[in-house]
């Protein structure tokens, strides 16, 4: 008997998501290969010493500068104080895969940006070893009126390489990046997957000790995705530290061997990444069903 149309393509369908689900299983053992065989070296990288993060936020709205100024001479401006975050400390080791979770708001982004020397802790110090390969915001370093091609040297400027340096790597960001054909475009007119591709792609193709990720990649498209988790995982492999913010908990434990789970500015736990991200995920679970009740 002939196998109807339906049966037939009932059949490829379950052999594109074998197929789709097997890629996925190799993919991740390589990740999981590269982490379980380092060799976390006793060379600090970056040490967090009590540090404190304090914003304050202002209790009412003036309209004009002439309005603000007048009250700041009266000493009439109040300001609410709001502590992103509070006493932490850790320390990373070179090669380290560490990642920061948290709900939003939680501190992780903030914590980055004080390690990559964005801004100043309110109080306490952070002590850090070697280069940084940012990438804390969707197209921070970028001038939006300037073309890929010239902001790739001037990213390369920033991050301390001269233009014969950044005339050796230029093809491999372009080919890594795929954006052959918006080099001379300006980078206003490229969408948000565009320039995550752009910013990775130089971020982890100049050398640097240290490469911090917050979350820029959740914009780029899947293949992309696993171009970039390929790339961290030869860097991990090479010897470089990296601190990576997530909210894809898989791609944490699959990618990092340390998690620091952050909460209100506060280190609730630190320590293998299986166990922080169960712990934490059961925290969220608890208190959704606590809200439900």
């Amino acid at each position: 008997m002939k196998e109807t149309n339906d049966t037939i393509n009932t059949k490829k369908d379950n052999a594109k998501n074998n197929k789709a689900a097997v890629k996925e299983s190799i993919q991740t053992s390589n990740l999981k290969k590269v982490i379980s065989s380092k060799e976390v070296s006793s060379e600090i990288m970056i040490d967090v010493k009590n540090i404190s993060m304090r914003f304050n936020l202002a209790t009412e709205k003036h309209d004009t500068i002439k309005e603000y100024i007048l009250k700041m001479i009266k000493r009439q401006l109040f300001f609410n104080e709001f502590y992103a975050l509070r006493d932490c400390s850790f320390t990373v080791h070179k090669g380290e895969s560490i990642a920061l979770i948290g709900r939003n708001g939680s501190g992780k982004s903030t914590m980055l940006k004080c390690i990559a020397g964005v801004m100043q802790p309110t109080s306490g110090g952070i002590d850090v070893h070697g280069s940084i390969a940012p990438m804390i915001e969707l197209g921070a370093g970028f001038d939006y009126d300037l073309t890929a091609r010239e902001n790739i040297y001037l990213n390369g400027a920033v991050m301390g390489h001269n233009r014969e340096y950044m005339d050796e790597h230029f093809e491999n960001i372009i080919n890594f990046s795929e954006l052959h054909e918006f080099v001379n475009v300006p980078v206003k007119n490229f969408s948000s997957g565009m320039i995550a591709r752009l910013g990775f792609s130089i971020a982890t193709d100049v050398s640097a000790d240290i490469l911090i990720c917050d979350e820029v990649l959740s914009v780029g498209d899947f293949m992309f995705q696993e171009k970039c988790k390929e790339r961290m995982a030869e860097m991990l492999e090479g010897g470089t530290t990296l601190l990576f913010v997530s909210h894809d908990i898989k791609t944490v434990k699959n990618l990092c061997k340390r998690a620091i789970w952050i909460d209100h500015g506060v280190i609730k736990a630190d320590g293998p990444s299986a166990e922080v991200c169960d712990e934490y995920e059961d925290a969220m679970i608890a208190e959704e069903k606590e809200k439900t009740e």
